[in-house]
Parts: structure tokens; sequence; C-alpha cells
């Protein structure tokens, strides 16, 4: 997650730990659009229809963080540490409003 933090590094409004959903997370204006969950997983905070996409191309699933209640907006990211950073800036811009999409991680 180091080098993910560091690519927010300029961004003063992008803070990183805190708890939420049991793990610390980047946070944009004190609101969480990453993280690593308590399970050792990348999460990424994303609009519902990007998350349905993903998940339909297999890229992910949705969040569940433990209590049975599916998140629709959060997804679960399989890719390898080394697309991180993509859906991260996806994430990012979500989180400022954006409605910018990226190409499928």
């Amino acid at each position: 997650m180091a080098p993910i933090v560091a690519a927010f590094g300029d961004d003063p409004r992008v803070t990183y730990g805190g708890k939420g959903f049991g793990s610390a997370g980047l946070k944009l204006d004190g609101r969480i659009f990453a993280m690593i969950s308590s399970r050792g997983k990348f999460v990424v905070k994303l609009p519902k229809a990007r998350v349905d996409e993903l998940v339909g191309l297999g890229k992910g699933e949705r969040f569940d963080p433990g209590h049975g209640r599916v998140m629709k907006e959060w997804l679960v990211f399989a890719g390898a540490p080394s697309s991180w950073l993509d859906v991260a800036e996806e994430a990012h811009q979500f989180a400022r409003g954006g409605k910018r999409r990226a190409p499928p991680a």
C-alpha cells in the first residue's frame, strides 16, 4: 500500500490512516476511497455502475465489511498490487466528484 499512499502525497486533501471498516485507508477530506481491508484485500469506492462492470468482468467482487450487507459502491479489487494505482486513481477521481471513467483495470 505504501506506493499507493506515496502517489497521492502531493494532494493536501488526501490523508492515510484512521479506521474505517476496521482498516486504515486513503481518505479525501476525511472520507475513505481506498484501503486494505481487515482481511488483507485492496478495496476501493467507485460508482455502482463501475463496480457492476468490474464484477462482471471478473476484476473483483462487491465488498462486504463483515456483517452480511454488501456495499454497492465498494469493490474488492482482484488485480495484482502492480495494478492498484490505476484503480485507486479512479476511486480518487470518484471521491472528488469526477465522472471520468478509467479503462477496465
